[in-house]
């Protein structure tokens, strides 16, 4: 059978399927015995999948329900949300039902995702298979399509045009839509949290959580008011002495996003910068960004591939929340290509999102329904939220870093502070709500609410972290650095001195370098 003829198959039966769910809720209107019959099951399967005592109530569309009597409450809309389960028990099941407005959450999502705990935790009784039996035979034998918000990639994974898709399945949404959940930093990726945070080891949550954010702006508050675009502008201000930005650098950000890093750059170290992004909304954005700062003379943006910069060397580069779109089969000609970039004694950055290690352990610990596993892996995050997107273990970026010349010289994981980041998108999408679903769509809106919110609680239990790792290519055997680097010797609107930054005494200043306007040809790599 052809493809064309094969969609023409599945598109028929499809056709098929939604009649006769068509014809189940037809009946099920003028039998209401019926459509209690079908919610007594729902409730039976629904019971086997989280177990007898859920964490918080939940809902069935005909007013039954079960579960402790709490302030949240996991709302069934409609027995559509159960054909989606049925064929997927797993998170992508309910996380599709989420989406499609078929499940809801009224109250905290915080609390609703304890779910998760409880997933396949109970095995399924016969009487329940049998339930489970009748109502495919009442909805018919496929599930319901994806909601329209799930990608759908195509190509050969990761060729320049289909990692620019993904990209743009996210990025290209609304800068709108970004600066409500962000703020007016405009910086997706984790903040730095001061010292009123919780004590380290320690997860953030409720009061906890609300004392370090602080009150929360209302929807007619200004955006620059939350404590969120003071941690952004501090985790800014971390790169920069780390990268040890000084006037008359050349600093490279790839994955530059809005351009926030750049701009703070510029302002408060005097460097000159590239950015580079392959999503056409940021780059627009960027632009008049650093237009209406004044800066367009010593800030470029560009819409490139990280594979096609050739213009170095650069002094220093930044890599923030971009690794994590590379895939571990280019991790290699990534970090080769930012080494060849950079000078002799020039530093790295590079700030993404890993997993924890011990996949063996995962696999050991791989959610069961009963006998049965279920899928395991990311399949909500890759289908609806980076498509293609791949963490990887901390000590395997490090060892491919090394083994492209790089020197490691600091490693920093900042998981307590990504969750309280997280926390705060959460809050800045949920109070902004309708002007988020007015710029992006309620199917989208949900994707964010529910990704957001899970990924807070991963960095909480530990099941994510997010690491800052600093290296150098040396110039023989000079790294650059000082003994014992600084970093957060000072407040972040104090300035630190060279010796903090530098090795001494300092042998390559910007004023011994060639000018910024006249580079010399790209060197060969160090042997």
């Amino acid at each position: 059978m052809s493809q064309c003829d094969d969609a023409m198959s599945r598109t028929a039966e499809s056709r098929t399927d939604v009649s006769r769910y068509t014809a189940y809720r037809n009946a099920a209107y003028r039998n209401a015995a019926l459509d209690t019959a079908v919610a007594r099951t729902v409730a039976d399967i629904l019971n086997s999948l989280v177990g007898p005592k859920p964490p918080v109530r939940i809902q069935l569309w005909d007013g039954s329900g079960f579960g402790p009597q709490s302030a949240t409450q996991v709302v069934v809309r409609t027995p559509e949300a159960m054909r989606r389960v049925l064929f997927r028990p797993d998170e992508l099941g309910f996380a599709r039902a989420y989406v499609a407005g078929e499940i809801d959450v009224e109250g905290d999502i915080f609390d609703a995702l304890e779910l998760r705990h409880h997933l396949g935790s109970a095995r399924p009784t016969r009487a329940v298979l049998r339930g489970a039996a009748a109502l495919l035979r009442q909805f018919g034998p496929l599930p319901p399509p994806p909601p329209a918000d799930e990608a759908r990639p195509r190509g050969r994974r990761h060729s320049r045009q289909r990692d620019a898709d993904a990209i743009a399945h996210h990025y290209d949404l609304s800068n709108a839509f970004y600066r409500l959940v962000l703020g007016a930093s405009m910086t997706y990726s984790c903040a730095l949290w001061g010292a009123s945070g919780p004590e380290p080891d320690t997860a953030p949550s409720g009061p906890e959580v609300d004392a370090v954010l602080g009150a929360a702006a209302s929807n007619t508050a200004p955006l620059d008011a939350a404590p969120l675009d003071a941690a952004q502008e501090a985790k800014h201000e971390l790169v920069c002495r780390k990268l040890g930005l000084r006037a008359g650098m050349r600093m490279l950000d790839v994955g530059c996003g809005w351009g926030s890093l750049l701009l703070h750059a510029a302002r408060h170290h005097g460097v000159e910068g590239v950015g580079v992004t392959v999503s056409r909304e940021q780059a627009d954005l960027a632009r008049r960004r650093i237009a209406d700062a004044g800066l367009a003379d010593r800030l470029e943006i560009r819409l490139q591939d990280y594979r096609d910069v050739a213009d170095g060397p650069f002094d220093a580069i930044s890599s923030v929340g971009m690794v994590e779109h590379v895939g571990a089969a280019m991790l290699p000609v990534y970090f080769r290509n930012l080494f060849n970039l950079l000078r002799p004694a020039g530093r790295l950055l590079n700030h993404g999102i890993a997993f924890p290690g011990d996949p063996a352990g995962q696999a050991r610990n791989r959610p069961r329904l009963g006998p049965l596993p279920l899928p395991a892996g990311r399949d909500f995050v890759a289908r609806y939220v980076f498509p293609d997107g791949e963490l990887h273990e901390v000590g395997a970026v490090v060892s491919v870093m090394q083994a492209a010349g790089f020197e490691l010289r600091h490693v920093e994981n900042l998981r307590e502070h990504y969750a309280l980041t997280l926390r705060a998108w959460v809050r800045n999408l949920e109070e902004r709500w309708e002007a988020a679903v007015a710029e992006v769509g309620e199917g989208r809106a949900r994707v964010w609410r529910l990704y957001m919110a899970g990924s807070a609680l991963m960095f909480e239990a530990g099941q994510a972290q997010i690491h800052q790792v600093l290296a150098v290519r040396r110039a023989g055997g000079r790294a650059g650095m000082p003994l014992r680097p600084l970093f957060d010797s000072q407040p972040y609107n104090s300035p630190l001195h060279d010796s903090q930054l530098y090795d001494s005494p300092l042998s390559d200043t910007p004023s011994q370098r060639p000018s910024l306007r006249s580079r010399p040809a790209r060197p060969a790599p160090d042997g």
